[in-house]
């Protein structure tokens, strides 16, 4: 699968931390002041999203937008084509894939991608991009749900903030309801290069990513092998441009 995408467990400009993560995607775009798009669909379009999003990437060397989907919608192949980045914010997954399957925006995220743009996304729009999802889009409950599958595999956000993460998702992967996967951090990424994990980000310190694998006895969870990490957090210390 040719195309960059982004992967974050959680964070960024989400939570207000650090601006390294969200620098460290506009980075990967070959333009020297991107196009950022938002999608903020998981969240109903929330203007409290949309704020944090406008707060934190007005500030950068960028240029951001958003697409809504709950207010009048601008036209979606011109509005995508002109994107360097499409970041995709968190929510309920299942409901943001369905509003998206209605206006047949995968097909365009896949042609956007093919062409150089760089995809992101937080949470929900971490999972979106794999083969299956670990969600709580029904409330109380962590379940598989079906993806885009621009990634192979499944994967699971929050894997350490919120610890029952870790247990079901072994489970489902033992039980063979997903196939082995990826498991993020809130503060980490993982970058990925033509379907291959190609690097992990941490934001800050102690975060990571993980590869979750079926075994004879259950299911394995260990840090994604031989691949970089890149520890931002250093870089920030160090006294970062982020201007």
């Amino acid at each position: 699968m040719d195309g960059q995408i982004i992967a974050l467990g959680g964070g960024g400009f989400s939570d207000s931390s650090e601006p390294d993560l969200d620098v460290y995607v506009l980075e990967q775009s070959l333009v020297t002041k991107p196009k950022i798009g938002f999608i903020p669909t998981a969240s109903g379009d929330a203007d409290s999203y949309l704020v944090k999003f406008y707060s934190r990437f007005t500030a950068l060397n960028c240029e951001p937008s958003h697409l809504p989907f709950f207010r009048r919608t601008p036209g979606l192949e011109e509005w995508v084509k002109s994107q360097s980045i499409i970041y995709v914010g968190g929510g309920n997954t299942k409901s943001m894939l369905a509003v998206w399957q209605a206006w047949a925006l995968p097909a365009l995220l896949m042609k956007a991608m093919q062409s150089g743009t760089v995809l992101a996304g937080i949470s929900a729009g971490a999972i979106c991009w794999f083969e299956y999802g670990i969600t709580d889009s029904n409330a109380g409950l962590l379940e598989p749900l079906e993806c885009l599958g621009f990634l192979p595999g499944s994967c699971c956000p929050h894997y350490s903030k919120e610890k029952e993460r870790k247990p079901a998702y072994e489970r489902l992967v033992s039980s063979g309801a997903v196939p082995d996967g990826m498991a993020i951090d809130d503060g980490a990424a993982i970058h990925f290069k033509n379907g291959a994990p190609y690097r992990v980000v941490a934001g800050t310190h102690g975060v990571g990513a993980y590869q979750i694998t079926r075994t004879t006895n259950g299911a394995t969870t260990q840090s994604v092998p031989r691949v970089e990490t890149v520890q931002l957090y250093v870089r920030h210390g160090a006294g970062i441009d982020v201007s």
